[in-house]
């Protein structure tokens, strides 16, 4: 093993890339997640670590169901996402009880020629900056999801997904301290939560 390391030092040192090999270095050793002897990885959180090892592996697309609706969903599982967001189309919102909540439509996951309709109150707005420069408001509701056998209720914000290969994107606000992607496999687990 340090023939290799020589060899590879001697590579970049004589190529001139000695400064690139410690950036490179130095920012994966800081994007890494700690990990403790006993299999613990850091949370977001000081003072809070969750076992590795209690936590579920899922592919990086798999079936997730939403509640009350009992709605199952193919999604993409994007830890690089902070947010859920679901595909709603037709959105309205209206007023009840003097909050504010959102009627719209998702596509059908059995039929793609039906839409079913849902409602949610509206919990917050997000600005968010897109591609071309301009500016768009989203409503974020609560949508609980079961992912494997957990549930766990969380902010999900409305967009026109259409376009997009999957309805529905499972944000780190919904992954968190439940699972880890495996970015090789699709459907590793299957949506299996008793009816909260």
């Amino acid at each position: 093993m340090p023939d290799i390391v020589n060899r590879c030092f001697g590579y970049f040192f004589s190529a001139g890339k000695l400064f690139a090999v410690l950036a490179l270095v130095a920012t994966a050793s800081m994007s890494a997640a700690p990990v403790s002897a006993a299999g613990q990885a850091s949370s977001d959180k000081p003072g809070k670590s969750v076992r590795t090892k209690d936590l579920a592996i899922a592919g990086y697309v798999e079936n997730v169901k939403i509640f009350p609706e009992n709605l199952t969903f193919e999604s993409r599982m994007d830890t690089g996402a902070t947010t859920s967001s679901l595909n709603a189309l037709n959105q309205k919102r209206f007023e009840r009880a003097g909050k504010e909540w959102i009627r719209f439509d998702v596509i059908d996951p059995e039929n793609d020629n039906k839409k079913v309709t849902l409602e949610r109150e509206i919990v917050r707005n997000v600005r968010i900056l897109r591609h071309d420069g301009n500016h768009q408001r989203r409503p974020v509701v609560r949508i609980g999801f079961c992912i494997g056998s957990s549930y766990r209720e969380g902010d999900v914000s409305l967009q026109d997904r259409t376009e997009l290969s999957y309805q529905l994107l499972v944000g780190r606000n919904h992954m968190k301290n439940l699972v880890l992607i495996d970015s090789a496999h699709k459907h590793l687990l299957g949506p299996d939560c008793p009816r909260p």
